[in-house]
């Protein structure tokens, strides 16, 4: 879930809690104010004019006495129904009504009826023997009061019945409006979070985007800084770390090309001198019958020194083309298996070799580099892992995959991940070897510089297996590297101008 998804949703929770939480407690605030105003007004109204209306009648009113009586109290301001009840002696007297289809004896609750007729003791807490009492119900889905008092001195026993469907009504217009209140909040929360999550996240994403180009080597990347609120201290903290990379990048990046520039200018030093030491070897190895025998082994170590030196700085001057970049494909259309058997003829490897390739796995590549790819595969295999060597090509959807696998010892674990590193000995005690340490580095750089890439395990049934995948066609790589190289060159273009 995003961030200002989040953001909208803690608002939206935040703003329905309160809303809902403050029109509740207006409504139930609302409502008992409505109500209890309501209702005292009815039964103030109701138990004076009970003690009004009845207290000029006998102690045994006649009924048609009662009824006047009812329908007196009745006439009130509040709009209740009125029922009034006499007895004579143990027998039930006289009952009048006001309205006995609106209000009748049924209507009045049974637990009403006890409390109005029990009688209290009279004590210093409490002056009179009866009381008002009243009680809300519910008649055929409508809301009623009821209340009911019996009359001090033997006078009759009254009770009354208001409805309060009005005041039904205004509460529930009060919920509906509370409501439509709740609703509009939730609608300014989402808007409130909508502007406060741009607020918050424009900085965010302008930092995220700049961290992005920062990441793309985009080192000169800055952010505008204005306030002073902690994502303007935080805009400050990446800049102040982005000038520093940058100058650390810049000393780092100036080292390595000195240090490019020192191993290619020694390599091309080294070249001429090598060049006459070279022919000297040839004119030396070809009368190597005719030395001394004492001088002899001087000579062929010689001899070995030189083609080592002269491998080694080739090997130099390839790993410093890769790292400056410059190193680019000529891509060709050849036969792999052709390719694979070429390489192995002009070593000399055919007798140590077991290929497994079939004619017609045609690729587009560059043939120099999966020569130098291949030479390296297979004589670090006969090197270290001895024949026979298995070579087998096949294609894979649109990648070609070339084997080399030896029958050796293997890899030791610790080595495995170490393998393709330049100049890595397995052994520190024996730091010096026939190779430069190069070969498998070179390797895998040729093997990326085409897209693929090259994988070293051990096999369950001993030896070593070195996996090259590569593209069956790398011509997109060519046109990217041709496109990337226009751009640069535009730049530099671009900045000498802007100079």
């Amino acid at each position: 879930m995003s961030l200002r998804l989040r953001l909208m949703l803690v608002f939206a929770v935040v703003a329905l809690v309160a809303a809902v939480s403050a029109s509740g407690i207006a409504y139930w605030l609302n409502r008992d104010a409505v109500l209890n105003r309501t209702q005292n007004a009815a039964l103030d109204d109701f138990h004076k004019s009970l003690e009004d209306n009845t207290g000029s009648l006998p102690l045994e009113p006649e009924c048609h006495e009662l009824e006047l009586a009812a329908d007196r109290i009745a006439d009130s301001s509040q709009k209740y129904e009125v029922l009034l009840l006499t007895s004579k002696g143990d027998r039930p007297g006289c009952a009048a009504f006001s309205n006995e289809d609106a209000f009748g004896w049924k209507a009045v609750p049974k637990s009403l009826r006890t409390a109005v007729n029990t009688q209290r003791r009279v004590n210093s807490s409490n002056a009179y023997p009866y009381h008002l009492y009243w009680q809300r119900i519910s008649l055929d889905g409508a809301p009623y009061l009821v209340g009911g008092a019996k009359v001090i001195g033997g006078g009759p026993t009254g009770y009354m019945l208001k409805s309060l469907e009005n005041e039904r009504q205004d509460l529930n217009s009060l919920a509906w409006s509370l409501g439509i209140a709740t609703g509009l909040a939730l609608i300014g929360s989402a808007l409130l979070a909508q502007a406060a999550a741009a607020t918050v996240l424009r900085p965010v994403q302008r930092l995220a985007d700049a961290a992005r180009k920062l990441g793309e080597g985009k080192l000169d990347t800055r952010l505008r800084v204005s306030g002073t609120d902690e994502l303007a201290d935080l805009s400050r903290t990446f800049n102040r770390t982005a000038e520093s990379l940058e100058k650390r990048v810049d000393e780092l990046s100036g080292r390595e090309a000195s240090s490019r520039r020192f191993v290619a200018d020694m390599s091309h030093e080294l070249r001429t001198p090598l060049t006459a030491i070279t022919a000297v070897t040839d004119v030396l190895e070809e009368e190597a019958d005719s030395l001394d025998p004492m001088i002899a082994p001087a000579v062929q170590l010689v001899i070995s020194e030189t083609r080592r030196l002269n491998d080694l700085v080739e090997n130099l001057m390839e790993v410093t083309r890769f790292d400056a970049g410059t190193a680019r494909l000529v891509v060709d259309e050849v036969d792999v298996a052709d390719q694979v058997t070429a390489c192995i003829d002009a070593r000399a490897w055919l007798d140590a070799v077991d290929l497994d390739a079939e004619r017609g796995i045609v690729s587009r590549l560059d043939p120099r580099r999966l020569d130098v790819i291949l030479a390296n595969l297979i004589g670090n295999a006969l090197k270290h892992g001895g024949s026979p060597v298995r070579v087998s090509v096949r294609p894979d959807a649109d990648d070609l995959l070339i084997e080399v696998r030896d029958h050796g010892p293997g890899i030791p674990e610790e080595v495995l991940p170490h393998v393709f590193d330049r100049f890595y000995k397995a052994s520190a005690s024996r730091p010096r070897s026939e190779g430069s340490g190069l070969g498998l580095s070179i390797a895998l750089e040729n093997a990326h510089i085409h897209g693929g890439e090259i994988t070293a395990v051990n096999s369950t049934d001993g030896g070593a297996i070195f996996t090259l995948r590569l593209p069956m066609d790398a011509t997109q790589l060519v046109e990217d590297a041709e496109r990337k190289d226009s751009e640069r060159d535009r730049d530099k273009k671009d900045k000498r101008s802007e100079q």
